[in-house]
């Protein structure tokens, strides 16, 4: 895996993930609160609930591979991050911009080694490749994006394109 993962597909899937939030919040914005806040049955909820554990997934991976603060609460509750949308907006769109800004840092060398952390989630001391867990760390994003796409679609608004070669263009 760690010849296929390098510091240039971080580079591509960290551009990715930015467009795609930028696309989701704005067709998100068009969404009345309580739409926005409607229990839909997918796993985190409601569309605030999954931007919400969206965004709780990016931090605690983010302090795993570049320091950032934990997030405030627990993976259980990460549905309920964030109580307004307009700070959660707020908040992704400075977290994308950091995740770029680490991404522009990460060498070959880092993803070629081992990352070893403790998961609450898990309840154990774990130990991965580093290019395993940065697959994770997109795979995730991307994962609970197709839910939150779903559920804008449901309410009638339209993200545009989001297939990774229409979205991040000129990419060899």
């Amino acid at each position: 895996m760690g010849a296929m993962i390098t510091s240039a597909y971080v580079r591509t899937m960290a551009a990715y993930n930015a467009e795609m939030n930028r696309r989701l919040y704005a067709a998100s914005a068009r969404i009345s609160d309580a739409e926005r806040r409607k229990d839909r049955g997918v796993f985190w909820g409601s569309l605030h609930g999954t931007l919400c554990h969206l965004l709780w997934a990016d931090q605690i991976w983010m302090s795993r591979f570049d320091g950032w603060p934990k997030p405030a609460v627990a993976q259980k509750d990460s549905a309920s991050l964030v109580e307004s949308f307009d700070e959660l907006q707020r908040l992704r769109s400075d977290a994308d911009a950091r995740i770029s800004d680490w991404a522009a840092r990460v060498t070959d060398a880092w993803l070629a080694s081992d990352l070893t952390w403790f998961s609450p989630s898990a309840n154990a001391q774990m130990s991965k490749p580093v290019a395993f867990c940065v697959t994770h760390f997109f795979n995730h994003q991307t994962h609970h994006r197709g839910h939150a796409h779903g559920l804008i679609t449901a309410c009638g608004e339209k993200t545009g394109d989001t297939d990774l070669f229409l979205v991040v263009p000129g990419v060899a």
